[in-house]
């Protein structure tokens, strides 16, 4: 699918000057989506360190360490374990469109759905991955909203037809001052919530790729509307833009870091 990556500069202009209680347009709610892309976006390669803790009722909570690299010009993404010991060398290779997830107990692939539960926790791959909201689901301005000390534009978005997705509607909040989300909503075909999500902490780093500013959340707190006890805590601590070799985007990459 063609990249939307140009934001026309009138729509900018006109969500730049527009009321905050004034509702936007179809158009003008896509491009505030196609704004939160363009901000997360890289154009090049991206490396990052993570902490993702899941905790569940009457469970220890799993608690791992981790690297995941993007490559977002070519939609590529691999996450791989690094702590605990028994985890280490497991891990997740999206390429072509597909999820591949690796055992390296066993030294076994097997492929997975968009939904799958990363290291069997609450985050799942658009977690990780680079953001490309509006080329999946068009958008539509359902009103304003007060988070905290933020004041939010309330989107809804419904998945472009012939689109694979993990969730067919997403509601946003997104932040009116800094267009950074702070709120999402995931709902399955039926309009049932599965998962809310929070983004109380934005970064913003320079990339010599992008010749620019990227911002990527530091932290995210996911909740499972499913089962209310769960919830999953992910920490971005590290993040590297310089340019990655081209094989860690491989299966032979991955199985070579369980040897």
């Amino acid at each position: 699918m063609k990249r939307l990556r140009t934001l026309p500069w009138v729509l900018l202009f006109t969500l730049a000057a527009r009321p905050a209680l004034a509702g936007l347009s179809a158009a003008e709610a896509l491009a505030l989506v196609r704004v939160v892309d363009e901000r997360q976006r890289n154009s090049g390669d991206w490396k990052g360190q993570f902490f993702l803790q899941q905790q569940e009722k009457g469970k220890n909570d799993l608690v791992y360490d981790g690297v995941y690299f993007r490559r977002d010009a070519d939609d590529r993404l691999m996450i791989v374990f690094v702590q605990p010991r028994s985890e280490r060398g497991k891990g997740y290779l999206r390429i072509s469109k597909n999820l591949w997830f690796y055992d390296a107990r066993i030294g076994k692939w097997e492929r997975r759905t968009e939904r799958e539960r990363i290291g069997g926790t609450d985050s799942n791959r658009q977690d990780f991955d680079e953001s490309r909201l509006a080329e999946e689901y068009l958008a539509r301005h359902s009103g304003d909203a007060t988070l905290g000390r933020y004041r939010a534009y309330v989107l809804e978005l419904r998945a472009r037809p012939g689109v694979d997705v993990a969730y067919p509607t997403l509601k946003l909040w997104i932040d009116q001052q800094s267009r950074n989300v702070l709120k999402r909503q995931e709902f399955a075909a039926s309009g049932k919530l599965l998962r809310t999500s929070y983004y109380p902490h934005w970064v913003k780093v320079q990339s010599p790729s992008k010749g620019g500013e990227v911002w990527y959340p530091r932290e995210l707190r996911i909740f499972d509307e499913l089962e209310p006890a769960n919830r999953t805590t992910m920490v971005v601590r590290e993040v590297d833009l310089r340019p990655l070799p081209a094989n860690i985007f491989t299966k032979a990459w991955l199985e070579a870091q369980s040897r």
